[in-house]
């Protein structure tokens, strides 16, 4: 037994020495900062959380732990009390304007358009909502003028060929815009799993159930979790606008493929046409030119005696090629328009009276018919 209780102490302390230490940024109500360091064991216990709690497995989360809040928005890892708001793992670029020059601010309630103070956690959840939504915007933002941009260069109809480079940015800015529009769903269903539960939305409002003052003020008429849900939906609206705009920029990307490849086709119809036209006139060349053949032979017959026989055979090959690549190009014409409308036939059966109405309605309906035919032509 106490081999037993010894090995256990070892392999405790094994597993402290070797868990993750994280970098913690604390702030309070007033904007105050502290830095420190601290592992993550010591870290779960001091909060009352369990060491799953601060795993962060998903890239975006918000639950809600022994009065704890613990939030995921990619980089950002924090936990919400109703005193302070804990920032692990901070040192990342990508957090460091925002950490040091906005979000002590936004904690302190400056520039809040509310008519009283909310409590903290409303503060720190609408900051870091705020900075996540503000994320998004910016990466809308710098990929919206280059698919434009691309778009407009590609759809150009004076070009004989495509772009390979940009078809190729356009591939780039299409997968950036895959995971933008991504992300922007994956932000919406975290909210939205939120607003659909009341007791989660509850939960969120942390000081109501450890702030004597605030239950009191919840009670009286300020109810917090309509507030909580007031936010909530806020930017889940703005996220939702988010997604129409990469939704239409996707719309605008396919419509662009469909003009591409119409344009495309165009061009090779044209050529595949040009091709067909100098096939025919080879074959009519080819056809007559048996003639020159066969007097160029090495018989000898009466007709090479005569000076005028060059010219009449010359004629009669250039004619007769002429005419018939003329006859081929009016039967490929005639086979590549499109068809004509069917004609109205009325049947005898009916009465003379009715039949002279409908005869006269159906002139007139073949009349607009035909205009409107060959304004589309």
């Amino acid at each position: 037994k106490f081999y037993q209780h010894a090995t256990t102490e070892a392999s405790q302390a094994t597993l402290a020495s070797v868990s993750p230490v994280f970098a913690v940024m604390k702030l309070d109500k007033e904007g105050n900062t502290t830095y420190f360091e601290k592992k993550k064991t010591e870290l779960y216990q001091e909060l009352g959380l369990q060491a799953r709690d601060l795993r962060f497995q998903h890239l975006m989360s918000i639950a809600t732990r022994n009065n704890r809040i613990i939030m995921r928005m990619e980089f950002l890892k924090a936990v919400i009390t109703p005193e302070f708001l804990l920032i692990l793992d901070y040192r990342n670029l990508n957090l460091e304007h925002w950490l040091f020059n906005e979000l002590a601010s936004q904690l302190a309630g400056e520039g809040q358009l509310v008519t009283y103070s909310l409590p903290f956690e409303f503060r720190a959840i609408e900051a870091i909502l705020q900075y996540r939504i503000s994320k998004l915007q910016g990466r809308l933002n710098t990929l919206q003028p280059q698919i434009l941009e691309t778009l407009e260069a590609l759809v150009d109809p004076k070009l004989l060929s495509v772009d390979r480079s940009k078809l190729h940015i356009l591939l780039q800015n299409g997968k950036s815009l895959s995971e933008l529009e991504t992300d922007l769903k994956v932000f919406k269903e975290t909210i939205l799993e939120i607003l659909d539960e009341e007791e989660l939305i509850e939960e969120l409002c942390l000081s109501k159930w450890t702030d004597p003052q605030v239950f009191e003020e919840s009670t009286s008429g300020i109810d917090h979790a309509e507030e909580m849900e007031l936010l909530l939906e806020n930017y889940y609206r703005q996220a939702e606008d988010l997604a129409n705009e990469a939704r239409e920029l996707r719309v605008l990307i396919d419509d662009s493929e469909s003009i591409v490849f119409i344009n495309l086709d165009s061009h090779r119809n044209v050529m595949m046409r040009l091709n067909l036209q100098l096939t025919m006139g080879t074959f009519s060349l080819s056809l007559f030119g048996l003639i020159g053949v066969a007097f160029g032979m090495n018989l000898e017959s009466s007709l090479e005696e005569d000076p005028r026989i060059f010219w009449l055979v010359t004629g009669i090959m250039f004619l007769g090629s002429g005419l018939i690549w003329r006859r081929l190009l009016s039967f490929l014409g005639r086979h590549l328009e499109p068809p004509l409308p069917p004609h109205v036939r009325l049947k005898k059966s009916q009465p003379t009276a009715g039949r002279v109405e409908i005869k006269n309605h159906l002139k007139a309906e073949t009349f607009g018919l035909s205009r409107s035919t060959l304004t589309n032509q």
